[in-house]
């Protein structure tokens, strides 16, 4: 397969943004009940699915949009979209994605996680187990689907990058008790893409220094890291790859002169748009998009709910 350009990804931008309008596949419910450690009752959630959400999140979801057939490589990826854990992107930092994602092969399913933070207990821990839960999902689902479940990774934006970096310092270790089958699928992204994450510093530490949660080892997968250098939070992004690197971890970071904090996938000529294409080098340099299963064998009907 040949290397992706910048002018591919340009006119992939036209389609994805012209393929946002599209329903995903098939939308299904994280936990079966109440999410654990919830209350019922929390607030009333306010929204525009395809753009924002505020106010409070206590039905956690995942969305499947699927590329055409003909195109899908088997590959997925979860997406968390950032918002500071008061608010969610679901647009630029979640549907735009996954129709990026399904121009060239890869399912992609945006994560709808609880927000804001509950009291007592660990700040990201929610939707922490709303990430596992999903990943959880689509491995037990990956039959199903034609995915290949040694390609599932996880994107993550700003806080959504947070979550993406506790799935990756647990690969083995579910945050919850398990509840039913679904449960006894792995929890492990197979590699990431970390867009200017946050939240993953210590508080008040000089010079900065990243959570005593945050763990890799030489079997972390894979990660692809983008960041500004005028992003206030810039430098968890490099300690997140020095981290990688100390760690034995394959990684590829690009730092962009200018482009501030939570821009996410948009097309346009300054040299932070296209860190999509870069990324789309980087899946393909690594054999990520490269089908596992022919295509005759993939099923031929869409997700269907349970």
């Amino acid at each position: 397969m040949k290397p992706f350009t910048s002018s591919l990804f340009f006119a992939a931008a036209c389609m994805q943004l012209a393929a946002f309008a599209a329903e995903p596949s098939v939308t299904l419910n994280v936990w079966p009940g109440l999410p654990p450690g919830d209350k019922p009752n929390l607030g009333e959630e306010k929204h525009d699915p395809q753009e924002m959400i505020r106010g409070v999140v206590t039905t956690p979801t995942i969305a499947v949009y699927r590329p055409e057939k003909a195109k899908d490589n088997g590959a997925a990826v979860l997406i968390a979209p950032g918002g500071g854990f008061f608010q969610l992107s679901m647009g630029h930092e979640g549907a735009d994605v996954a129709a990026w994602l399904n121009t060239f092969g890869v399912t992609g399913i945006v994560l709808k996680y609880r927000i804001p933070t509950r009291d007592g207990v660990a700040r990201s821990l929610p939707m922490t187990q709303d990430a596992q839960r999903a990943l959880s999902i689509i491995r037990s689902r990956a039959a199903e689907w034609g995915l290949d479940p040694k390609r599932i990774g996880i994107c993550g934006f700003s806080a959504g990058g947070e979550v993406a970096v506790n799935v990756l310092s647990n690969p083995t270790t579910r945050l919850y008790p398990p509840i039913d089958e679904i449960d006894r699928a792995e929890v492990r992204a197979d590699f990431s893409l970390l867009i200017y994450a946050g939240g993953i510093l210590k508080a008040g530490v000089q010079p900065p220094a990243l959570n005593d949660g945050v763990v890799f080892t030489k079997d972390t997968p894979p990660a692809f890291l983008s960041v500004s250098q005028d992003d206030k939070g810039a430098e968890q992004t490099v300690l997140l790859y020095l981290a990688f690197k100390r760690a034995g971890v394959p990684a590829e970071m690009h730092v962009w002169g200018e482009g501030g904090h939570g821009y996410g996938i948009r097309p346009g000529t300054a040299p932070h748009t296209t860190w999509p294409a870069r990324a789309a080098d980087w899946l393909n340099a690594r054999g990520l998009l490269k089908p596992a299963v022919p295509s005759s064998e993939k099923s031929a009907n869409p997700p269907t709910s349970p």
